[in-house]
């Protein structure tokens, strides 16, 4: 666990400046492009299909390969980033998801929109990777959840954009449109990334108080870390498999809530946007109370290891009413319960992928990231196909919902006997 700063350290930043929620800024800015277009099939399922010929295994299919591409690249970006920085690191991510994500306004099959898709899933991994990366650059570990919780809401954000602006692109221009000018618009985000971002000692607008706060923690070793090394960490795993349980859970939201409410209660393109738009503000709010939650524990005292853990057990037991939404009948009843659940979500989510920061110095935090993130996706990749054959064989979410309420508490569980105190890794 990291050391307390100076009551005076803490003092002068809050005098001297803010600049590092520029940075986060940023952050939420890119996470939120990040998830309009990683929303976006999920909204323009029902008229691709319908002009495409899709089934729900197909459906499933082309999810699989973008989570695979995914799974790889987050690997990889994690090395990368650690490498490169998170300058040069998100530049070229961001560049690789925006060609994707264009090339889908192109395809005329499934196996090219795989594809293409697979391409935007490549790029996609190294958002995460380079935002902890930026994030641990910036942030001394107290403020750590806080600014993940803030740059990890954008996921929300985007989620809220998507179904508000896809159906109207699409009605006006078609959905092959509406990739090609979603992509072509956010790559004014990549104009400012580069102009703005450097690590704290190289950005001249930062004062020498706020950067003496941002360093505060204890100086970690320089040494290049691999990836084997870091697998002989049960500290690795902890975060890994809590991972490989709890993310593939965000991904059936993403992708597949859109037609849940289609098909339940009989909403369209364009009549589903508000039901998911108050769904994704309600988790938006849970991203940052999750954050907020586990930095004032330890503001007030309380280790990492208690606060990160109590935040998310909380939010376990919050995602447990996911049982019961077969069961309502109401659009708004349904709306309130998935609200409540991606909430819960969101906030364990921001708590998740700050633990590494808590074990780990910081130039293994993005391979750790990358490890953890390459076992979400494959996690994610086993939902996909989960989820396909079961609606095609019985047309029905209980199956599905049954094990989405479940696993967080597992995952607790799981990180818990692997690093019962998130002790630091200091000599690895």
């Amino acid at each position: 666990m990291a050391t307390e700063a100076a009551p005076e350290v803490i003092a002068a930043a809050e005098r001297v400046g803010k600049y590092r929620w520029v940075i986060c800024g940023l952050l939420f800015a890119a996470t939120a492009i990040n998830y309009v277009d990683r929303q976006m099939i999920g909204l323009l399922k029902p008229t691709i299909s319908a002009e495409l010929g899709w089934n729900e295994t197909t459906y499933a299919d082309i999810v699989f390969w973008f989570q695979a591409a995914y799974s790889i690249g987050y690997l990889s970006f994690g090395k990368i980033v650690d490498m490169v920085g998170a300058r040069i690191g998100y530049s070229v991510a961001f560049l690789i998801w925006t060609l994707g994500h264009t090339l889908c306004g192109f395809v005329g099959n499934a196996f090219q929109f795989s594809l293409a898709r697979a391409v935007l899933g490549l790029g996609e991994s190294g958002n995460f990777p380079s935002g902890i990366k930026a994030t641990t650059e910036w942030f001394p570990a107290r403020e750590r959840a806080l600014a993940t919780g803030i740059f990890n809401a954008g996921a929300n954000v985007g989620a809220i954009v998507a179904p508000l602006l896809v159906p109207l692109l699409t009605a006006l221009y078609g959905w092959r449109m509406a990739f090609v000018v979603t992509g072509a618009g956010s790559l004014v985000w990549l104009i400012a990334w580069i102009a703005i971002y450097r690590r704290p000692r190289e950005t001249k607008a930062l004062t020498a108080g706020e950067l003496a706060y941002i360093e505060s923690d204890p100086a970690d070793s320089s040494e290049k870390i691999g990836w084997l090394r870091l697998l002989r960490y049960r500290e690795t795993w902890a975060f890994a498999l809590g991972k490989f349980l709890t993310d593939p859970i965000w991904w059936l939201f993403l992708f597949w809530t859109p037609d849940f409410l289609a098909k339940t209660y009989h909403l369209d393109l364009l009549s589903f946007g508000p039901p998911l738009v108050v769904i994704y503000l309600i988790s938006d709010m849970g991203s940052v109370a999750g954050g907020f939650a586990s930095s004032k524990m330890m503001q007030r005292g309380l280790s990492a290891n208690v606060a990160r853990k109590l935040t998310m057990l909380a939010c376990a037991f919050l995602i447990m009413p996911i049982f019961f939404i077969q069961y309502v009948s109401g659009l708004w009843q349904a709306v309130a319960i998935l609200g409540l659940v991606t909430a819960a979500h969101q906030a364990f989510s921001a708590n998740i992928y700050t633990i590494p920061s808590d074990m780990f110095p910081r130039n293994a935090v993005g391979s750790v990231i990358g490890i953890g993130g390459t076992l979400g996706g494959i996690g994610g990749m086993c939902m996909a196909k989960f989820v396909g054959y079961v609606l095609d064989t019985t047309g029905s979410y209980t199956p599905i919902f049954a094990v989405a309420g479940s696993v967080y508490l597992i995952a607790i569980l799981v990180i818990h006997l692997l690093s019962p105190r998130l002790a630091r890794v200091d000599r690895i």
